[in-house]
């Protein structure tokens, strides 16, 4: 499994602009194959950073995310919604266990 997790920014005034841009991309994401999960969440103490979290079953599988036409839409979206700072890793990690 692959694990991606880390922040994205968005202008605090651009935010409600990019709500419905993000919203299309969770949902279009979340129902490719091979996505165990896909969310986007807003920081509570600095305004207009999302943090992003995404959970894919093996490489073919993201590798198909990247190539879709959802993604290319929401990377053109970027300069409009003036999306910085894009600071994403992806991990490759074994089976998940209850604490």
């Amino acid at each position: 499994m692959l694990l991606i997790i880390g922040t994205v920014r968005i202008p605090p005034e651009k935010l409600a602009e990019a709500r419905p841009v993000m919203e299309c991309m969770i949902i279009a994401s979340r129902a490719e194959a091979g996505c165990l999960e896909y969310s986007y969440a807003e920081d509570m103490l600095i305004a207009g950073r999302i943090h992003v979290k995404e959970i894919w079953h093996d490489q073919a599988s993201l590798d198909a995310h990247f190539a879709s036409d959802h993604i290319k839409a929401w990377r053109a979206a970027w300069p409009e919604l003036g999306i910085t700072d894009r600071n994403l890793l992806v991990y490759e990690i074994g089976q998940a266990r209850a604490t």
